[in-house]
């Protein structure tokens, strides 16, 4: 009988060691699997609690508190420490309601002053202790903790939202500073009742899309010590590039009549009695003092909220993640973050799609990069080609590897222009001798597809090379240095770079039509931060870059240039019968083509 009992106990034994082994992160091919012991949801703990900052962005004379929520296996609470997937927003807790009267008017001259859009509140929905759902059934079974946090003056968390001030980026700073033990967390908002996270490692990681992917970039500017790695995910990285356009008052795409003030007022669901004040002092003075909806100036406002200028300090490692074809938060946004963060020579990845808003690298990219920069497996992720592009007829898990983006064996070729308005003129490696002027007559009424389609139209400018014989890659950004003349002091200057014959297929793709795009304010041709109202007629000389983009033009297809003035979906729309007129001789375009000079002409021969 002993013997039996003993063998029992052994036995026992033998299967609590097992089961102990089994409960922890398992790796293969340098990636976390799923677990089996952390795969049930039911197994998941689940609460939420306050950390405090070390702001008061509130003014109510007390440190402002963030709301967190946290998942995470059962196992934790019996000394397993595992590392954090985290991820905050504006959003959680809902956004205002209504229609257009909710944006900015824009249908008046630039430069015009108009009365303000319509101002809402956010009736704030969820329950505790869920804050988001997000990541947690991707990261929980491989062995990560998730957490969330509302951010400032959303959600139950204090605060003012600030729409890219200090208190964004300080916000999460201090939730990791917390699963670090250096700052302190609350089980109620305002108790005294500590909570500590006795099962972090410590290790941080940050992901989210758009607003979601901006404060990841936000907390790493910070430097703080335990945030490892970060996938942005389409983030908005500057306020300006968002909002105006090289001196422009320019919408993102779909949300015309949008600016900083609108968005602040769409997230802003945080503690009713503090609107009031907050509304005050961030939306009717620092924003209003500061957005210059009037001249669409670059200034210290603007700036203070430019990620690209608080980079120094960073030191996660970087996997960016972009659409081609997002004209919501466009590219720019993360290949400004990118190119910056691999010249501090930072841990950098990035990874583009041909789709538009949103997108996620595939779950192995993100698999790989927090596997070795959270729990420190040495999968030589960072040996992995640097540039993973989509190309255009794959699905978005089989990207293609490149050394670098853009491609290094991309070359600037410079293309000039010869008159066919109101038809279509041409696109040539060869300068013009013969001083050439030709003229469009601003309409908003016609939109951009339209006007690309048009054989003749006086509403827009359209130059083509020749039909090309092979296919054509582009990678990187165009340039457009245009000299032109308005017969008012302000313009609205639109550039598009299109693939002709243009697609109205049931089964036409987003890339068949659309290379990149570009806008900006002439005004603003000396500088970005002062404007200077146009002498009629008189020609200017303004140089910009156009979105950056890796696109495969096919056989068959002409790149066009097509510049014209307002657009109907970005800019402000004045009354139609604005002329602008473009020196030939003083305008080019370069644009960046693998196999440089030699491919272009292969490619028309």
């Amino acid at each position: 009988m002993k013997k039996i009992v003993q063998s029992i106990c052994l036995f026992v034994f033998a299967f609590t060691i097992q089961a102990q082994e089994q409960a922890a992160p398992i790796f293969k091919n340098g990636e976390a699997q799923i677990v089996k012991a952390f795969k049930n949801p039911e197994n998941w703990i689940r609460h939420d609690l306050w950390v405090e900052t070390t702001f008061d962005s509130d003014g109510d004379g007390k440190l402002d508190r963030m709301h967190v929520d946290v998942t995470r296996p059962a196992q934790t609470e019996n000394g397993l420490k595992l590392p954090i997937v985290y991820e905050s927003s504006p959003y959680y807790s809902g956004v205002a309601s209504g229609g257009r009267e909710l944006f900015w008017n824009v249908k008046h001259e630039l430069g015009e002053k108009v009365l303000e859009p319509t101002r809402s509140n956010v009736k704030r929905m969820g329950k505790r202790p869920i804050i988001s759902n997000s990541q947690i059934k991707t990261w929980v079974p491989r062995g990560y903790i998730v957490v969330h946090s509302s951010s400032p003056g959303t959600g139950l968390s204090d605060g003012a939202p600030t729409v890219g001030g200090d208190n964004e980026s300080l916000a999460p700073k201090a939730v990791i500073d917390w699963l670090n033990g250096r700052a302190k967390g609350f089980s109620e908002r305002k108790g005294n009742k500590e909570v500590t996270a006795f099962w972090s490692t410590g290790k941080v990681g940050m992901t989210g899309t758009s607003y979601n992917g901006t404060i990841p970039l936000a907390a790493a500017t910070t430097g703080v010590n335990g945030l490892e790695a970060i996938i942005p995910v389409a983030p908005n990285t500057s306020y300006y590039h968002y909002y105006r356009s090289n001196g422009l008052v320019r919408s993102p795409g779909g949300y015309l009549g949008e600016d900083i003030d609108v968005l602040y007022d769409f997230i802003h669901s945080g503690k009713e009695e503090n609107r009031v004040r907050n509304n005050k002092v961030v939306r009717d003075t620092e924003m209003a003092n500061g957005m210059d909806r009037l001249s669409g100036d670059y200034n210290d406002f603007w700036a203070g909220r430019d990620y690209l200028n608080d980079m120094k300090p960073m030191k996660a490692a970087l996997l960016m993640s972009h659409g081609f074809n997002d004209w919501n938060v466009m590219p720019e946004h993360s290949y400004r973050i990118y190119k910056k963060a691999s010249e501090m020579g930072l841990p950098t990845q990035i990874y583009y799609h041909q789709n538009g808003h949103g997108g996620p690298p595939p779950v192995k990219m993100m698999n790989r990069w927090f596997t070795r920069y959270l729990h420190g497996i040495e999968n030589n992720v960072e040996n992995d080609a640097k540039a993973w592009i989509v190309r255009e007829n794959d699905k978005r898990s089989e990207p293609t590897p490149y050394k670098e983006y853009p491609n290094p064996d991309a070359k600037e070729i410079t293309f000039y222009l010869k008159g066919g308005a109101p038809g279509i003129g041409h696109l040539s490696t060869e300068k013009l001798e013969i001083k050439e002027t030709e003229t469009l007559i601003d309409n908003y009424s016609f939109s951009a597809a339209s006007l690309a389609q048009a054989d003749y139209t006086n509403h827009r400018l359209l130059y083509t090379t020749p039909i090309l014989k092979e296919d054509l890659h582009i990678s990187g950004t165009s340039v457009i240095t245009i000299k032109a003349a308005s017969s008012k002091e302000a313009v609205n200057l639109s550039v598009y770079l299109v693939s002709l014959p243009w697609s109205n297929g049931r089964r036409a793709k987003i890339t068949d039509n659309i290379i990149t795009k570009g806008w900006a304010d002439l005004q603003n041709y000396k500088s970005l931060t002062k404007s200077k109202p146009l002498k009629k007629g008189k020609f200017y000389e303004m140089t910009f870059k156009l979105q950056p983009d890796d696109q495969i033009i096919k056989k068959g297809q002409q790149i066009g240039l097509m510049i014209f003035s307002s657009d109907s979906e970005y800019t402000l729309l004045p009354k139609p019968g604005t002329e602008l007129t473009v020196d030939l001789t003083g305008t080019k375009i370069t644009i960046p083509i693998v196999g440089g000079q030699d491919a272009f002409k292969k490619a028309i021969n």
